[in-house]
């Protein structure tokens, strides 16, 4: 058998973290396949909603203090999949557009560690409106390091002091994801928890995945003076720590804090970071706290230390929100690093309306109910539900069945509803690299509600992208369409191919019999 070896590190530059980066360059979009790499809960329509109302509340808030000249620049570090992105866009050029009154322009710029993703979302379909729109560009960062954003698409490179208006930091599933410091805080004393890493060196050669499910990690803690000296930039932080925390280990952001600052460097007016993680910002909950285990999903993630960065941001004048009510999945901040937030009101009245009161926390915990009762519900609370989430594809697909049970009872008003919600749906659908033929189930959907010629528009966009993979029953759902609108040629053309894939369909047989005879 194969020895073990085992060997000390310090937390912060445990091998855990390259291997880490090594997933994300090696899979690009593709980590998220399968929910491997979890994108729902930060990325579905609704956060993305809220995003943008956020963001809409500070162009308003800008404009009203007479800063409208200039662009208003918003940057998401580790943008994933791409998901967020493209709901936040959507949604605030909706705004927009509903508002029709004077606001700073905005530029969108989504970042990444792996230049795959970058080139990747450069490409994508859904993107693309946005990047012809000048509202999109795209740059490889990585946030441990870079001073600068090298934009992909205008080739501007934004350094120190190029903007005149706030950063928005857009950070979802990003602090609890990068190098972070882990202390330990016993007798009124600071020590570093250093880890032992146990692998075999059969693992050395395996997936970045199969390697972290398959190491151990065990802590050892060192006395660390060097935290206490005056000179340490976040001496107040762990003096708070010192004080009020005993037998505790503690995620020390220092790697997350950095990257604010050196992003707050490209700005003269400082930056608003919207970020939600698994994340607390309360001290109580880093009380007694056992050393980290890692969440594996593919990838790993850690618990992110929202206290710090909120302590360390408000210690120069900063404003934190964080919800005053406990979490369950997901802790949704927003730090107003700017010169006299308090003259931010759109900003902050709309994370009070769309996070505070009810938020994406409020709103996960509730789907998890919804999944497991889809099956009882009425279409009504279907609808309602659908509604809330902002049309969510996801939701659509996963009740699709039930609301096809559905149909025979529904009433004129409700489907009218139905259609709406699906083109409201479909005009935000974003395409991961794990297709779906949402456009399938929306077609027949539409077919049995009678709804022939929307029923065609979806069933055919189902046949472009699903070339090879087109099932009979489609073929003969669109050649139905055909013959309802009077396109008895196009009827003809789908009865063929329907029969090419079932040469005794009976149905097709005496359609084309029919259309002969006529």
């Amino acid at each position: 058998m194969t020895g073990m070896k085992k060997q000390l590190y310090r937390f912060s530059e445990a091998p855990i973290w390259n291997i880490q980066r090594q997933y994300y360059e090696d899979k690009g979009t593709k980590a998220w396949n399968n929910d491997q790499v979890p994108q729902y809960i930060t990325s579905n329509p609704m956060i993305g909603a809220a995003y943008a109302e956020m963001i809409f509340g500070l162009l308003q808030d800008r404009a009203n203090q007479g800063h409208d000249a200039e662009p208003v620049y918003i940057v998401e570090l580790g943008a994933g999949a791409g998901r967020l992105a493209n709901h936040v866009l959507h949604e605030l050029c909706q705004l927009r557009e509903y508002a029709g009154i004077a606001l700073p322009e905005f530029r969108y710029v989504m970042t990444d560690l792996a230049m795959s993703n970058v080139m990747a979302w450069k490409k994508h379909p859904a993107l693309q409106r946005f990047v012809a729109e000048g509202l999109l560009d795209f740059a490889q960062y990585d946030a441990a390091r870079d001073t600068v954003l090298n934009l992909v698409v205008s080739g501007t490179t934004i350094g120190e002091a190029a903007l005149r208006q706030p950063l928005i930091i857009v950070a979802n599933y990003f602090f609890d994801s990068i190098p972070q410091e882990l202390i330990y805080v016993g007798g009124g004393q600071i020590y570093e928890a250093d880890v032992y890493v146990e692998y075999t060196e059969e693992q050395v050669s395996s997936k970045p995945s199969e390697w972290l499910n398959q190491i151990k990690l065990s802590y050892e803690h060192r006395r660390a003076p060097e935290y206490e000296q005056d000179n340490y930039p976040y001496r107040d932080i762990i003096a708070i720590y010192q004080e009020q925390l005993e037998d505790s280990h503690i995620l020390f952001p220092a790697v997350g804090i950095n990257c604010l600052e050196r992003l707050n460097r490209l700005s003269q007016a400082g930056f608003v970071l919207i970020t939600a993680d698994k994340g607390d910002h309360l001290l109580d909950n880093w009380k007694f706290a056992e050393p980290p285990e890692l969440m594996v999903h593919g990838s790993f993630s850690l618990t992110a230390n929202y206290h710090a960065i909120q302590h360390a941001f408000e210690q120069r004048g900063a404003e934190t929100l964080f919800p005053p009510h406990h979490y369950k999945n997901l802790n949704v901040g927003c730090i107003l690093n700017v010169e006299q937030p308090t003259g931010y009101p759109n900003t902050r009245l709309a994370y009070r309306r769309c996070i505070e009161r009810f938020g994406p926390d409020e709103f996960f915990s509730l789907k998890i109910w919804v999944d497991r009762n889809v099956d009882s519900m009425g279409l009504q609370q279907l609808l309602s539900f659908w509604r809330l989430g902002g049309y969510d594809a996801e939701f659509f697909i996963q009740s699709a069945k039930r609301i096809s049970g559905l149909l025979p009872d529904a009433n004129e008003e409700e489907l009218r509803d139905l259609l709406l919600g699906i083109e409201r749906m479909w005009s935000s659908y974003y395409v991961m690299e794990q297709r779906y033929d949402l456009a399938l189930d929306a077609g027949l959907i539409l077919f049995e509600m009678d709804m022939y010629e929307h029923a065609k528009r979806y069933l055919e966009t189902s046949v472009r992208e699903e070339e090879d993979e087109v099932v009979s029953t489609v073929y003969y759902c669109l050649a139905i369409c055909c013959f309802e609108l009077e396109l008895v040629e196009d009827a003809a053309v789908y009865l063929r191919k329907l029969l090419e894939l079932e040469p005794d369909h009976e149905e097709a047989l005496a359609l084309i019999a029919h259309l002969e005879h006529d």
